[in-house]
């Protein structure tokens, strides 16, 4: 609703203008209970809402607007007024007008987003001809409206889908659009799951030029795709055309044959682009572009453009998926902290974290509130909230009922917070929504009035009553009363709780000296944090040592001296050389680390972060005649050779790579995602070099996403040949009378070719570090199946281990190019300075506690606790020694395996005793 018209100013003294247009619904006063939509008449013009809508139900915030050009009375075509009188909270606001706003800020990052290609302009592909020929966008939205076991039916006429395919890179890797949208591969494959889950008989066939999928897990994504019958078919089929009803796609297979599929839906995916919007932001901001409209950035500083103080983040840099944006958005807000972090710009320590209501315990007998919310009209319109009150009145400890049209809103939250003072309430019973959307809302309601928050309970009333049972007041009536007894039962046997407010030691280790690890240091210090950095080699630099330049051609070995440079220089950076983690113990805010420095002598470091960049290793091949040909070498041997003008490169005439080697095999099946840029770089070069050359890159799919497409393209125009091949039918290198040959089936002529190589390049996997075992054994991590640390949300939380307080960041993650380990380093760095940023943290919620009276100690939940929380501890009871269980809070995240496993109820987790448990079911039963 707002947009940027104006930017002025420098870095540390922008002037930003806005011009917000109105909404005509107050934000204040909405609550998002959705009765001006049911209320409203007029549908949008796309049909897709009502005139007043929310923009999606994650919208934040969570509230509604009126869409002007839909809404007969802002058009003046008819003086209605349903919303307004609908709207509980008088929110409506027609005489809403256009403002401007104007704010100071010392940095700005830009984050406006991609834009789907529109494939009306390209007829060809009949989207604007046919409603069966979809987007990924639109069949997306398509598939979240179809029933399960109801099959897919066609836009156009209703008729059952029997057959569908997906036609990739629509808008992308063509001559309008020379990248790679990065994203599309995965996109169809996700979507054409979804779409087998929901017809298990539907025949799909997804058409793709190269397979892109490089991240962790994709590849083995696709095979599942395979497995169930998914087609996978290499062309790109010209056009869409009508055939009887169907359509018809027609395409050129690798063999050279015209081939022909009628199918009954087709799904473009299309590529992604930077919105005009987004253009003219730049302008305003005075950024760069590249040719493709995206914002320059260098690989060394990924989230930051060409004007200083101005940062960007996510596709607005050039397409990438979810996980990547969101890791650029921590890295963004990292380099923003960092700038000012400087003197002079204004860093101050985040304030303390608020501590919630101390204990309490009921003074004399419980007295239960209970306050039962109509939600509108979503729970008073389909039961008898009457005759809940009456019941809820009769129940033992309840003091006071009272209804509310909305609980969730302003008044409801003061009713509730003054009937906790004016009437002595000891605990809180709210039947209403959802737990997961309110519950921490009325917690908060309940600690300002001064009330313990955990002496609360929820009964969803509408979610899993008035919504499921809309056309059985009756029974739906009954179902409430057993909730709200379930609940009052429930919060009569839940224990007051105190939040545990942990110390915070304001000071960072990080583990390993590479491009990720010094990035993530140098971030850190710079925002005023001491940081410990422990490299294990006599060197900083890691991985990047062996690079020459970054994949757009940026010199690798000068960003490396000025990054080491600086780390040696700066006063808030210790580094250790040589030296390794040998022990490790703590907990977030407080951990404690032991190092083995170069003389042998062990260091204990107290710190209240960990990251993890500990970089990877590379794969020394077993085949190809690596080490038996000394003419076959790896990709990073290679470059060696030719920085030192070797003999066999500088005479060389024939040179060929050959891809994945070592990976997408069945016991290392993913992608290194740097390989074929890497080769293709090589290959550019040997080019410029000696132009007669003849280079062949020998591939499975050519994985060079985003923008490393163009490099592609060039290869291509210098003459570089490229041959794929099949897993099955990899090359052999033989050596003949005249030296190396390479024997490879081609893929077009259908023949083997036997290919004469002065140097055969092998792309070697990239594989965890030898010692990443043993720091996750120390740290308590969690690997995948090769070796690299797990994330503990690949979308949600993509450099947190998890263990909290602990971060990853580069190849220790995943194999992942300069670009990308610099930009998780800053997101790791990011996310940690949230932590160092407080002297204390305040944690509250659910843990496990030990019952001193059934508890036996006999150590069974210590082995089965997932976050190391229980441990056995020798103590002294009565002058002897005893081993007793011991639960560390600020490690217990209240999973509850412990309480499960417990023989003798000598454990439980607060909220879930087994006292209340039983109380709730025999209120249910009652």
């Amino acid at each position: 609703m707002s947009e940027v018209t104006a930017i002025h100013g420098s870095c540390g003294d922008f002037r930003i203008t806005l011009r917000q247009s109105p909404r005509y619904v107050d934000p204040e006063r909405c609550i998002g209970c959705g009765e001006c939509a049911l209320a409203c008449p007029q549908p949008s013009p796309a049909g897709d809402h009502q005139a007043i809508f929310i923009p999606s139900p994650q919208a934040v915030p969570s509230c509604y607007l009126i869409d002007a050009a839909a809404c007969v009375r802002l058009q003046g075509r008819e003086p209605c007024r349903d919303c307004l009188r609908a709207c509980p909270t008088g929110a409506i606001r027609f005489d809403d007008r256009e403002s401007r706003l104007e704010m100071d800020a010392a940095a700005i990052i830009l984050a406006p987003g991609s834009a789907c290609f529109d494939p009306a302009r390209v007829p060809s592909l009949g989207h604007a001809a046919s409603a069966d020929v979809l987007t990924s966008m639109e069949f997306e939205r398509y598939l979240a409206h179809v029933t399960p076991g109801a099959g897919l039916r066609r836009p156009s006429d209703g008729k059952p889908v029997g057959s569908m395919a997906f036609l990739l890179c629509v808008g992308s890797r063509d001559r309008h659009h020379s990248y790679c949208s990065s994203v599309c591969c995965m996109v169809a494959i996700k979507e054409a799951l979804a779409a087998r889950a929901l017809a298990p008989e539907l025949e799909i066939t997804i058409f793709f030029t190269d397979m892109r999928t490089p991240g962790r897990g994709f590849d083995r994504y696709r095979q599942q795709a395979e497995e169930t019958g998914i087609r996978f078919v290499r062309c790109r089929p010209a056009g869409v055309e009508h055939c009887g009803g169907r359509l018809r796609l027609r395409s050129i297979s690798e063999q050279g044959k015209q081939v022909e599929q009628v199918v009954d839906l087709v799904v473009l995916a299309v590529g992604l682009e930077t919105p005009d919007p987004g253009i003219r932001l730049a302008g305003l901001a005075g950024v760069r572009l590249s040719p493709d409209n995206f914002a320059m950035v260098s690989d060394f500083a990924p989230v930051t453009t060409s004007r200083q103080g101005i940062f960007t983040c996510g596709c607005f840099s050039g397409p990438k998926d979810i996980a990547t944006s969101v890791t650029e958005g921590s890295a963004a807000a990292a380099a923003v902290a960092a700038l000012l972090g400087r003197p002079g710009r204004g860093h101050r320590k985040a304030p303390a974290a608020a501590m919630a209501t101390p204990a309490s315990a009921d003074a004399g007998e419980p007295a239960v509130g209970v306050f039962l919310c109509h939600c509108g009209g979503n729970i008073g319109r389909h039961l008898d909230l009457e005759q809940v009150a009456d019941h809820a009145a009769t129940l033992p400890g309840v003091r006071f009922v009272d209804q509310n049209s909305f609980c969730c809103g302003r008044n409801g939250q003061e009713q509730i917070a003054d009937a906790i003072r004016t009437r002595g309430l000891s605990r809180i019973v709210v039947a209403a929504c959802s737990p997961l959307t309110h519950e921490e809302l009325f917690r908060r309601t309940l600690a300002r009035a001064g009330l313990n928050p955990a002496l609360f309970a929820m009964a969803n009333i509408r979610n899993q009553d008035a919504w499921v049972h809309m056309d059985h007041p009756g029974e739906a009536t009954s179902k409430a009363c057993d909730l709200v007894r379930m609940a009052v039962a429930s919060v009569l046997a839940q224990e007051p709780a105190r939040p545990l407010r942990v110390p915070v030691t304001r000071r960072a280790l990080v583990i390993g000296g590479g491009l990720a690890g010094m990035t993530a240091a140098l971030n850190l210090a710079d925002q005023g944090y001491p940081v410990h950095l422990v490299e294990r080699t006599g060197r900083l630099g890691g991985n990047a040592l062996h690079l020459h330049t970054s994949w757009s051609g940026e010199p690798v070995s000068s960003q490396l001296e000025k990054m080491s440079s600086r780390i040696l220089d700066h006063p808030l950076i210790t580094l250790h050389m040589e030296s390794e983690v040998c022990g490790a113990r703590g907990w977030l805010g407080s951990f404690r680390t032991r190092v083995r420095e170069r003389d042998g002598a062990i260091r204990s470091i107290a710190h209240g972060v960990t990251i993890i960049a500990t970089g990877g290793s590379r794969l020394l091949p077993e085949e190809y005649g690596y080490q038996e040909h000394r003419e076959v070498v790896t990709a990073l041997e290679f470059d060696k050779l030719r920085e030192i003008n070797d003999v066999h490169v500088r005479k060389g005439t024939s040179f060929l790579f050959i891809q994945c080697v070592g990976s997408r095999q069945n016991d290392r099946d993913y992608c290194s995602k740097v390989c074929c840029t890497h080769a293709v770089q090589s290959a550019i070069r040997l080019k410029k070099e000696g132009p007669e050359r003849r280079i062949y890159i020998l591939y499975r799919d050519m994985r060079t996403c985003g923008q490393q497409e163009n490099l592609s393209a060039e290869a291509r125009r210098a003459g570089v040949i490229f041959i794929r091949y099949e897993q099955a039918a990899r090359p052999v290198v033989r050596r003949g009378r005249n030296g190396l040959q390479v024997e490879v089936r081609d893929h077009i002529l259908q023949r083997p070719l036997r290919i004469p190589a002065d140097m055969i390049i092998l792309a070697a996997a990239i594989i965890p570090p030898a010692d990443a075992g043993n720091l996750a054994r120390l740290y308590g991590l969690e690997q995948d199946r090769y070796g690299f640390f797990r994330e503990a949300h690949v979308k949600l939380r993509p450099v947190d281990c998890s263990t909290a307080g602990i971060f990853v960041a580069g190849l220790a993650h995943h194999p992942r190019p300069v670009q990308e380990s610099i930009a998780q380093a800053l997101a790791a760095a990011g996310r940690a300075a949230i932590i160092l940023s407080r002297d204390s943290l305040v944690l509250d919620r659910p843990t496990a506690r030990l019952d001193p009276v059934t508890c036996d100690h006999c150590g069974q939940c210590v082995d089965v606790c997932p976050d190391r929380a229980i441990t056995m501890e020798e103590v002294t009871v009565q002058g002897q020694t005893a081993q007793r269980v011991v639960i560390n809070n600020v490690l217990c995240t209240g999973c509850g395996i412990c309480q499960g496993t417990c023989p003798k109820r000598g454990v439980a987790v607060n909220g879930f005793a087994p006292a209340q448990l039983e109380a709730q079911i025999d209120a249910a039963l009652a």
